[in-house]
């Protein structure tokens, strides 16, 4: 029964608003030495997490932050890493964007010091924007549409090899409806077969549901404004029926509109909280009950499950990712924090 309640007591100061006498959270920084823009970021614990970015560069560090060492792969200085999916210190796998063949999936086994390319996109048309893993074996990566569809590889090997998921199993994409590669955030799991990916560029920006592991989606509209810069650029489950999007206009990232929306049913509806971040957002987390949305314009909180929200910092980040109670944020200028 101590236990029990214990547990209880956590999970309340989780979720609880902070009151007049309580700290807010604060991101404490953690050097990097060097200047690439993160917007790839896997937290594994406390000690270990992963960033990758521009110029081929990925940091690995095992100390909390202490130090950080390179270990991307080499002969990918031209590549942008915008994902990183990291299952421990030793094993991870990047994901390059781009167009043609600058889209490709790597992967280690030995904590960056070997990489193997497993996957490199042929398609002219295609580009691949985010990675999301259900388990340490199964993943997805998303691409654009082609021809008219989005365009899905699955992996049920860690990421070892890959296989495009057909085309007849996704609903059409609307004229200019593209994902959003800002954060590698655009794809997200919850569960052993739920997966969403996010879009916007078309005349609504949406959000696509598997219920089946990535072989088949449905698809809705949310009430996030949608342009060729403005969108879903974030999503975030705490399970497979409670999510939020989250995301804006990257041209105008002061811009009021409504950035953030909720679903408690799958994603097959969403609404807009009475109160939301002012401003894009591009990076969302769980931590146990509470949400952490990260943006170029700063960061912010939210206690109850997105309805409300609270601005703690004013610093520039990209994506933010938890392990448990252990998060941490990253972006431009080689930033990363780790959140106290």
């Amino acid at each position: 029964m101590r236990v029990v309640l214990l547990v209880c007591a956590l999970l309340v100061s989780l979720a609880a608003p902070a009151s007049a006498g309580e700290h807010r959270p604060a991101w404490d920084l953690k050097p990097t030495g060097v200047t690439a823009q993160f917007r790839g970021l896997s937290a594994v614990s406390a000690r270990v997490a992963w960033v990758s970015g521009t110029q081929g560069t990925v940091l690995r560090t095992t100390d909390g932050g202490a130090t950080w060492k390179s270990v991307g792969p080499p002969g990918t200085e031209t590549l942008q890493l915008r994902d990183v999916e990291a299952f421990d210190a030793d094993h991870a796998v990047v994901l390059s964007i781009g167009p043609g063949t600058d889209s490709r999936v790597y992967r280690t086994d030995d904590g960056g010091t070997h990489w193997r390319q497993t996957f490199q996109n042929t398609d002219a048309a295609a580009f691949y924007d985010c990675l999301a893993f259900f388990d340490p074996w199964r993943g997805l990566a998303m691409s654009d549409p082609v021809d008219g569809r989005f365009r899905v590889q699955a992996t049920f090997d860690g990421g070892r090899s890959w296989r495009q998921v057909p085309d007849s199993g996704f609903p059409p994409a609307l004229p200019g409806e593209a994902g959003f590669a800002a954060s590698g955030q655009c794809l997200t799991t919850s569960g052993p077969f739920d997966a969403w990916l996010a879009t916007g560029g078309g005349a609504t920006a949406r959000v696509l549901h598997s219920g089946d592991g990535g072989r088949h989606w449905s698809v809705s509209d949310t009430p996030l404004p949608s342009s060729p810069s403005a969108g879903v650029f974030a999503l975030a489950f705490r399970n497979p029926r409670h999510g939020v999007a989250i995301g804006g206009d990257f041209a105008n990232p002061t811009a009021p509109g409504p950035a953030v929306a909720l679903t408690g049913d799958a994603g097959r509806t969403w609404r807009t909280p009475a109160q939301y971040p002012a401003g894009y957002r591009s990076g969302l987390a769980w931590r146990g009950g509470t949400l952490l949305a990260v943006g170029p314009g700063g960061s912010d909180y939210s206690p109850d499950g997105g309805r409300h929200w609270t601005s703690f910092d004013t610093g520039s980040f990209d994506s933010v990712d938890c392990a448990g109670a252990s998060c941490w944020a990253s972006g431009a200028g080689g930033r990363v924090a780790r959140l106290r």
